[in-house]
């Protein structure tokens, strides 16, 4: 078989570490003697300089992948067809089945994602934390708590802090990036996996990308003295490979994220109900854990006005998505002020039966019926 052939069949599996545009830099798979051997005979110059165990091409996609609409994501799977290994250029044939997805961030293929917080500097928010958390346990994978900047807060605080945690059904990892604390015990749960890092600007993020990977030089900012709140640094998407194996995503940061879940599935992540629903039951199978009679999970838990907040957001954009979809819906979202009382449904009056009638329609109809005497 000559080099030639040899590039025209022989597929090539790699996963896509970043999309730019209408490009896609893939990093394949290591290479086997064989394909290092057509390659070197193909070109016919010394191996370009590479990792040991990866190689980057920047790839098009095939022109029958976007009749039929296939997305590709950062972190898909991807056979990749006719490398040009001297222009380092490639085209994407294929996407492999996904056997995960997220759409904010849009990344496929992920085990876990790692929550990072500060502590302190920006402080720790309870409720932005809670509705990070809750989006975290949204997406069914396993999630990773880290509290970076531990050294500007005593033992005694972060110990207050560690039961506060446990008490929601999280044990966090108390790290700090700027004196390397714990940084090799978070490095550890990232082994051999692909891990989307998440959590509000000026946490911390990048920082400790760059000192788990001294090849990312991800720009670093600081926290606005006036907001007390951290600058947003990350622009896009981008894996990177952890040196003990594994990637690690970037994401834009977001300070709050959207409550897109569907308001019967909520409760579910919440460690605490969870634990609740397991040794007992409610006694409606709908019920929302609001006023209903012997509910389960309505009681004394910190969260739970959490729980009630998050719901009547979910409920607003359940209902705003049905009234796109149907705008002749006879319910409507009644809101109440906060502090009274949750959000619930009323009837709405059918806009065209009750709608008052212009003085223009009232006058054209006075003209026909004058028209119709004569």
């Amino acid at each position: 078989m000559t080099g030639e052939n040899f590039a025209a069949t022989r597929q090539l599996l790699g996963t896509v570490v970043a999309v730019q545009a209408n490009f896609y830099r893939v990093q394949l798979d290591e290479e086997d003697g064989e394909m290092r051997e057509m390659r070197e005979m193909r070109e016919h110059d010394p191996p370009l300089p590479h990792p040991p165990h990866s190689l980057l091409l920047l790839c098009t996609r095939r022109t029958r992948l976007k009749k039929i609409g296939q997305q590709v994501m950062v972190g898909d799977r991807v056979v990749v067809e006719e490398p040009d290994w001297a222009g380092g250029r490639g085209a994407i044939a294929d996407v492999l089945p996904r056997q995960s997805e997220l759409d904010r961030p849009a990344i496929a293929n992920v085990n876990q994602i790692l929550l990072v917080f500060a502590v302190a500097d920006p402080p720790l928010e309870p409720y932005q934390l809670s509705r990070f958390l809750i989006k975290a346990e949204s997406t069914g994978l396993d999630v990773l708590l880290c509290l970076n900047k531990s050294d500007l807060i005593s033992q005694q605080e972060q110990q207050q802090v560690s039961d506060r945690l446990l008490g929601w059904g999280y044990e966090p990892i108390f790290i700090s990036v700027k004196d390397g604390i714990n940084t090799d015990q978070a490095a550890r749960y990232l082994s051999n996996k692909i891990t989307v890092i998440a959590g509000p600007s000026g946490v911390g993020k990048s920082s400790l990308i760059n000192t788990l990977i001294e090849s990312a030089k991800l720009r670093v900012g600081e926290v606005s003295g006036k907001l007390a709140r951290g600058r947003h640094t990350t622009r896009h998407i981008e894996l990177f490979e952890l040196p003990n194996g594994g990637m690690l995503a970037d994401t834009p940061g977001f300070n709050q994220p959207d409550m897109d879940c569907i308001p019967e599935e909520l409760i579910h992540y919440f460690p605490e109900a969870r634990k609740r629903l397991a040794v007992a039951s409610c006694r409606f199978s709908d019920c929302l854990h609001r006023d209903e009679p012997e509910c389960a999970v309505r009681g004394d838990w910190e969260r739970y006005e959490h729980y009630l907040e998050f719901l009547s957001d979910a409920i607003a954009r359940q209902t705003q998505l049905h009234q796109q979809a149907d705008p002749e819906s006879t319910m409507k979202l009644k809101s109440k002020s906060k502090g009274k009382g949750q959000s619930q449904y009323e009837p709405k009056l059918e806009s065209k039966k009750y709608r008052r009638i212009s003085r223009k329609t009232q006058l054209q109809d006075l003209q026909e019926l004058y028209r119709d005497e004569e």
